[in-house]
């Protein structure tokens, strides 16, 4: 041999031109520097996922010294706190399990990255790195060096503009321009038309026909020939393999028929069979645009944001209404939605959502806050730099800190499906060809290709996402917001409801509240109200929207304490507000009444008390769960209102009390150990915990941020009576799938039995392939708005 790959990179190099190193051969230094760099810090399985994964790194000094400017870095970092940065990197070269690996594992090249992680679809790496050990340039140099530089543009960080990818649009185009000609070119030999002219000239237009298949052979359908490539480099069988298989086998015998003048071969066949399955490729691309464009668009979490008027008014509005320049209050546990300057002269901002450290960073007034922060402590003001954006919460909601371990049976069905799939649908192509050769030829050749190209397994794995994806939309546009299709599956399965009282089945918007205790002065009513605004517990809303208007006045401390009360001082009063035990209350008397107990400067006043309202349809919604559902209420409160809920909810029901939130993720893990599937309904505050332990967390939004990515799914509180209906059609959503795995099947049953009996051509074969993704989807979305209809009136 006269020329080697290189071990880095797979370029093809003669040997005189090989860099031998550590028994390796290398095509450039760049690419032996790579080597030595995974060597020496115990990266070498690198090589062990791909072959020659990895692209030649080029000299690329000086080319990034722009990111010395850190006005131009701060537009590309998408988080900056303190020593920690985050920055999501676009890199073309991903293209294999090797690029995911090497560029998971970038903290054991580089010390100062903490975490990077890869969105394969995206091309792009998510990067958290210590930015006052390492900077964005060194980074940039790092990735260029072991072969993944980065593309970098400051218009499309600035504009948003992302680039088009249109190279399907092209290679459908050249399939239509070539099918079109060649059907065309070929009446003549369609029809037999004897005429002088046509038959002088024959070889002529056969030379044209021929060559006008090339484009569509050799362009239009290299897609197919690069993913069987590359599955069969990686033992792995995929259905572009026959696909590929028959294009080749189509062209191989035309040209033979050519060469041989035996006839014109089945050149139209050919570019007709690439043109028809890129069409499909398009529509199928195409719907999923539209369906992830509608999810985008449609899944607005329902939760506000408290804006602040010119007036100091306070007026609650959906995040996504949000613009630069609005004055935001945010309460303690409150999300920060978007970029903004904080107003108040101090505040303590929890990143764990975003960054995994949960120690808050104290900010001044003056100081830059980003999207995604948790404010803790008293209430404080901001003003918006940029709108909310939504995809940033969305990836928030999604972080894998956050995610379930789900066992997806419709996804290991259609996996072990697709697997065997490949094998079987050559072996019977395979067999047909070897009972029609020594029959007829020609049948031959049209049977092998015909299966080869109308059995697809595409169908069968589209009829799941599509389905969720669907069924999704519409769950949004009913204001229940999921945060992937997995909840569906997990909805379907559930056994048991537990639900938390104050803030999910009581409604923070009517209560009978009265009070109790040694008179309070106005002064005293004014600062009790500032205390409880700052807070997001339903009781405090309840209470602030009972208190009559005040003055606002400026708290010096403030800490919610989760299952007891609040702590809050002004620069002359202390306050203690929440249960009797935490305020050492004497006077409650095993009183069965929710309350709120007030303690100024250490001196007991009196209390609260909170005759709550339950929602509409409470008792309804309960009745018709009981029929297939295990129901338990699980409360912080007292026992006080437990003759009202016998009344209220069906016989059976379980009722604990006195549950502080850990109680409640013991009972939430004690129900799962009993082999139960269960399914938490909270305000997402105090149950975050009880919410990530069970099986499908839900959050109820009333008309605060109560954002929490403990919860698989949010719920407007206004669609609360309608969460049997939610239930029932993620059960049928699931007859909708194995109802579309049928159809599937059949389809590719009847399709294989007319194809190996020689009654299918190959053109109608590549018709009939996309036209069966089309029925599915027309199917999975006809059945999906059938049963929303019946589901949700």
């Amino acid at each position: 041999m006269n020329s080697l790959n290189c071990f880095h990179c797979g370029l093809i190099i003669p040997k005189n031109d090989l860099i031998v190193f550590d028994d390796k051969s290398f095509c450039c230094n760049g690419c032996k520097t790579v080597y030595e760099i995974f060597s020496v810090n115990d990266l070498g399985s690198y090589y062990d996922f791909e072959n020659a994964p990895g692209a030649t790194p080029l000299d690329i000094q000086g080319k990034y010294d722009f990111l010395d400017n850190e006005t131009i870095v701060s537009k590309l970092l998408e988080f900056q706190e303190e020593n920690i940065a985050i920055v999501s990197l676009n890199i073309p070269h991903i293209h294999c399990s090797s690029c995911i690996w090497i560029l998971e594992n970038l903290n054991r090249l580089q010390p100062g990255i903490t975490s990077s992680q890869v969105n394969f679809p995206k091309k792009t790496v998510r990067i958290t790195f210590n930015s006052t050990n390492l900077k964005l340039k060194e980074i940039v140099y790092l990735l260029g060096a072991i072969g993944y530089e980065p593309y970098i543009s400051l218009d499309n960080y600035e504009t948003g503009a992302k680039d088009v990818d249109r190279v399907l649009i092209y290679k459908l185009g050249v399939a239509f321009f070539c099918f079109g000609n060649i059907m065309l070119l070929s009446f003549p030999e369609y029809f037999e038309v004897k005429e002088f002219w046509l038959d002088n000239y024959k070889p002529f237009f056969r030379v044209l026909i021929f060559s006008l298949s090339l484009p569509s052979f050799l362009y239009s359908a290299s897609g197919y020939y690069v993913s069987a490539y590359k599955s069969i480099r990686s033992r792995m069988l995929n259905i572009d393999i026959p696909i590929a298989l028959g294009i080749i086998v189509m062209f191989v015998r035309s040209t033979f028929d050519f060469v041989m003048g035996y006839g014109s071969g089945f050149f139209d066949s050919l570019t007709g069979l690439v043109f028809f399955m890129l069409l499909g490729k398009m529509f199928q691309i195409k719907t999923y645009s539209f369906l992830s464009f509608e999810r985008d668009f449609k899944s607005y979490f329902p939760i506000a944001v408290t804006k602040v008027s010119e007036n100091q008014k306070e007026e609650s509005i959906p995040i996504y209404d949000i613009v630069k320049g609005d004055r935001l209050l945010i309460r303690n546990q409150e999300l920060i939605p978007v970029d903004g300057i904080l107003i108040s002269e101090s505040a303590a901002v929890d990143y764990s959502f975003v960054t995994g450290e949960a120690v808050p960073i104290t900010k001044k007034s003056g100081d830059k806050v980003f999207a995604g922060g948790k404010q803790i402590g008293k209430a404080v003001e901001m003003e918006v730099l940029h709108s909310v954006s939504q995809s940033y919460l969305t990836q928030l909601w999604g972080n894998a800190i956050f995610q379930k371990d789900v066992e997806r049976k419709h996804k290991t069905l259609t996996d072990q499906i697709s697997r065997y799939f490949t094998p079987i649908l050559l072996i019977i192509a395979f067999v047909s060809f070897g009972y029609w050769i020594f029959i007829d030829a020609n049948t031959a050749f049209n049977v092998f290709t015909a299966v080869l190209i109308v059995a697809c397994p595409c169908a069968l794995a589209l009829t799941a996402p599509f389905t969720f994806g669907n069924i999704l939309r519409i769950l949004g546009k009913r204001q229940f917001y999921l945060k992937n299709a997995l909840v569906i599956e997990q909805l379907a399965k559930v056994d048991t409801i537990v639900f938390d009282k104050t803030g999910t089945i009581t409604t923070n918007k009517k209560s009978n509240i009265a009070y109790e205790g040694t008179p309070l002065s106005n002064d005293q009513i004014e600062l009790i109200k500032n205390v409880v605004q700052a807070s997001n517990h339903p009781i405090s809303r309840m209470l602030y929207d009972y208190l009559p208007e005040v003055n606002r006045i400026k708290l010096v401390s403030f800490e919610e304490i989760t299952g007891k009360g609040i702590l809050a001082s002004t620069e002359e009063f202390t306050f203690k507000l929440g249960s009797a035990e935490f305020v050492h209350s004497s006077t409650e008397n095993n009183s069965f009444q929710t309350t709120l107990h007030i303690q100024i400067n250490d001196t007991y006043y009196g209390k609260y008390i909170f005759n709550n309202q339950y929602r509409d349809g409470l008792s309804d919604l309960f009745t018709t769960l009981s029929e297939k559902y295990e129901l338990k209420v699980l409360s912080g409160d007292n026992s006080g209102e437990t003759e009202t809920l016998e009344q209220l909810l069906p016989k059976g029901t379980q009722l604990i009390f006195n549950q502080k939130p850990e109680q409640k993720l013991d009972f939430i893990k004690s129900l799962q150990e009993n082999g139960k599937n269960v399914m938490m309904v909270g305000d997402g505050l105090n149950d975050a915990g009880a919410l990530a332990q069970s099986n499908v967390g839900i959050s109820i939004s009333e008309n605060v941020n109560v954002f929490s990515p403990a919860c698989d799914a949010i719920l407007d509180a206004g669609q609360f009576k309608n969460l049997n209906n939610y239930l029932n059609l993620s059960h049928n959503a699931t007859k909708i799938i194995k109802m579309s795995f049928v159809i599937s099947l059949l389809y590719n049953v009847v399709g294989l039995s007319f194809a190996v009996t020689g009654n299918l051509l190959p053109l109608v074969a590549a018709i009939i392939m996309p036209l069966s993704t089309v029925t599915i989807v027309s199917f999975v979305t006809l059945m999906s708005n059938y049963y929303a209809k019946v589901n949700l009136k």
